[in-house]
């Protein structure tokens, strides 16, 4: 996968300098366990990198929060397999081909191994070091049942300069953004369950969840210090999803 351009790294450094903290307080507090799900359906090619980028993310935790990893591998017929062995990494395995139940199986098995708190991301995109830290210190500063991070793009280079452009004027990279994204959501497992978890939805199972934690009242944090680096990919895994969105706003711009 190749480095991520300047202005994002930039802007990751500014916000980890402008928040980090010496001391992190945790109240979930004091026996947080946080799953870290990720499905994958033939992701071979950048699964491996995910991961490493999940584990750097862990070795930043406190010694007082534990975590569980899982990868989800959905109806997988390359070595997606044999990558998350090697990796030492936890899985289960399926035949969904669905993304929402996916999620839903991941989510659900890393509760019953313990976990009080769930961080959503995708076997295709790379969390920053901080990832999981800025969850916490948003658990500590708040009332908090669910966070959406925000996502920077990997690799601008095999996109028209306009199709940058548009995305940049349609994307809120700051506090209280409204962007939704399954490769960057996160929340409390009581939560999740009493909304009832992911839907079997081929896409938008995220926007629906958040859509069925608003209407219950949970707090839900806006957040673009919980960051995700996210693959510029054109070939969709899903019709709707976000390669599609990219996909789109590309072909307008080339279209005579």
């Amino acid at each position: 996968m190749t480095d991520v351009k300047n202005d994002v790294e930039s802007n990751v450094e500014n916000n980890r300098k402008s928040d980090m903290k010496s001391d992190i307080k945790v109240d979930i507090k004091n026996n947080i366990k946080i799953g870290i799900v990720i499905p994958a359906h033939n992701e071979a090619e950048t699964i491996a990198h995910c991961l490493t980028s999940v584990a750097a993310a862990i070795a930043q935790l406190p010694p007082s929060v534990s975590t569980y990893l899982l990868v989800v591998l959905d109806n997988c017929t390359d070595n997606t397999l044999e990558i998350v062995k090697a990796a030492n990494v936890d899985f289960i395995s399926g035949n969904y081909q669905c993304v929402g139940q996916a999620r839903d199986m991941g989510i659900r098995h890393a509760i019953t191994q313990g976990a009080t708190w769930l961080a959503c991301t995708d076997a295709d995109s790379l969390v920053t070091t901080d990832w999981l830290v800025q969850q916490l210190y948003h658990i500590h500063e708040q009332s908090t049942d669910m966070i959406c991070g925000v996502v920077s793009i990997e690799n601008w280079s095999h996109l028209s300069a306009q199709t940058r452009l548009d995305y940049m004027a349609h994307y809120q990279d700051n506090m209280n953004h409204r962007h939704i994204h399954g490769a960057n959501l996160s929340f409390s497992a009581e939560a999740y369950l009493s909304a009832g978890g992911f839907s079997p939805l081929p896409c938008h199972e995220d926007v629906d969840l958040v859509k069925r934690f608003e209407a219950r009242g949970y707090a839900i944090t806006w957040s673009n210090k919980v960051r995700v680096i996210t693959s510029s990919r054109l070939q969709a895994r899903t019709t709707e999803g976000f390669s599609a969105f990219l996909t789109n706003l590309e072909n307008r711009n080339l279209a005579p």
